[in-house]
């Protein structure tokens, strides 16, 4: 077995049956990152010995243990957001560099299922661009050309799969931070359903309270593995003792009688040709396999008007990021600007304009809800809707231009590199599970994907589907210089 490849499952099932040692498996993933992480620079904060030392212990427990947790001794990477006791966290920012004092929630259940972290992996600053690059750790570099990006926010956790660093990753989402990387590395992710991992431990200035966009899941080389990591990482968070889980069975295994929607294209967000030619292609495929396709199916909503709104949420969700002393800064500003009446103070004004602000909010949140209830509907007749993750394959870095101003080319027609947003958001708006998978190939030997989107809490049905794709269309294939 090529250790540098297996799966999660494959190396769990080796280990507990023997044929490798925990400390085996460890000691194989640090030796690579160690040889080839240079040209990559995914794995930026390293833990190799406690790692070991953990694997030493695993070994000695297997021994005398009747039975094993599903991920007993396999080496893993997570992405930096992630609190791990004794380690540090940054997301990027120098100034907010420390040490976390605990494990996230996500990495204690994935410790207790047996998992070893071997480190943490790159993101850009404050998780909010499609480059993982930051002035702490600097560049990561995509596995299948070094030149271009491996996406973000968790680019760094998408090279450590792909390179062959670590046999599963957990990420984190709000405009694609699973799927886009994966999408640009060639391997396989899942944005969860809303609030079904719990975000405890990832937070950078230590909150409690989730945003109402942001998620955490796994991301693997294998949709078996994504399966895996959800159900260790998915459940209620402690205070929400009075919840169980009980995610619903997978609606089918297989492709006969699956019923697909493929949305192939939109305007908001135009899509390389050959990407949308490999969605026909698919859509063939599926349909040769007993599948239900429908390349016009829909949600009965404005898919551009719900981008309009995701935006707008988005916007509102990542301010929750911007450091205290800025915000400090901002009001000061105000202040400093005067009352708009000689009769108002500064208070006043700021409690009506916060007022202003909550009640548009709320209006927004009410049409997220609506859309929430088209996509039920949908999926009343439609088990997934396939679409692309994002326009075009991994690009150039881009060491100048922020997410705002940056441009892309798309199809020969130079477009606002913002506009990928359209692709993230149609799952992260209505809350709802999308498992990234691989797609095909550009003609320059770029890889790319799609996401299989799914009813809400049904996301063992869109791994189901991406694990019957991986079966008869397209699975993992690794970079040819790693």
């Amino acid at each position: 077995m090529d250790l540098a490849y297996a799966t999660a499952r494959q190396m769990a099932k080796a280990i507990a049956g023997g044929k490798i040692s925990c400390t085996e498996a460890v000691k194989a993933q640090i030796a690579r990152i160690e040889a080839l992480d240079g040209a990559l620079n995914a794995v930026v904060v390293r833990d190799f010995d406690r790692a070991l030392t953990t694997a030493r212990n695993h070994d000695r427990q297997r021994k005398k243990a009747a039975k094993l947790p599903p991920l007993f001794g396999v080496p893993m990477t997570v992405k930096e957001s992630y609190d791990v006791a004794g380690l540090p966290t940054c997301w990027g920012v120098p100034e907010a560099l420390h040490v976390a004092e605990a494990d996230a929630l996500a990495i204690t259940r994935l410790k207790a299922a047996g998992a070893i972290i071997t480190g943490k992996t790159n993101v850009p600053v404050l998780l909010m661009d499609w480059q993982a690059r930051n002035p702490v750790y600097g560049q990561t570099n995509n596995p299948w050309d070094v030149t271009r990006w491996a996406g973000g926010s968790s680019g760094g956790s998408a090279v450590s799969l792909a390179a062959g660093f670590a046999a599963l990753e957990a990420g984190s989402d709000i405009g694609g931070s699973l799927r886009d990387p994966a999408h640009f590395c060639g391997v396989y992710a899942h944005k969860p359903t809303w609030n079904l991992l719990p975000l405890l431990g990832h937070s950078l200035a230590g909150g409690v309270v989730p945003t109402d966009l942001s998620v955490i899941g796994p991301m693997a080389r294998s949709a078996a593995d994504l399966d895996v990591a959800l159900r260790l990482m998915a459940g209620p968070a402690p205070i929400e003792r009075g919840l169980r889980l009980a995610l619903p069975q997978p609606r089918q295994r297989g492709v006969r009688g699956l019923r697909v929607a493929i949305l192939a294209d939109h305007p908001s967000a135009p899509v390389e040709r050959e990407i949308v030619a490999s969605l026909h292609e698919l859509a063939r495929h599926l349909k040769s396999e007993g599948a239900k396709i429908s390349l016009t199916a829909r949600p009965a909503l404005d898919l551009a008007a719900a981008n309009a709104t995701y935006l707008t949420l988005l916007n509102a969700a990542l301010s929750a990021r911007i450091p205290d002393d800025r915000i400090a800064a901002m009001r000061e500003r105000l202040a400093k600007a005067g009352p708009e009446r000689p009769d108002e103070d500064f208070a006043v004004r700021d409690s009506r304009s916060t007022l202003i602000e909550h009640r548009l909010w709320l209006r927004l949140n009410e049409e997220r809800h609506r859309a929430r209830l088209a996509w039920d509907q949908f999926f009343e007749s439609w088990d997934v809707l396939i679409a692309p993750v994002a326009s075009i394959a991994a690009q150039p870095h881009d060491p100048v231009h922020g997410l705002a101003d940056r441009r892309v080319m798309v199809n020969g027609e130079d477009r606002a590199f913002i506009e990928q947003l359209f692709w993230a958001g149609i799952a992260t708006m209505p809350l709802l599970p999308a498992t990234s998978a691989p797609l095909g190939f550009t003609e320059a030997g770029l890889p790319f994907g799609m996401q299989i989107l799914g009813a809400p809490y049904e996301d063992r049905t869109t791994i189901a589907v991406a694990a019957a794709l991986e079966a008869s269309w397209l699975g993992f294939q690794r970079p040819p210089r790693f």
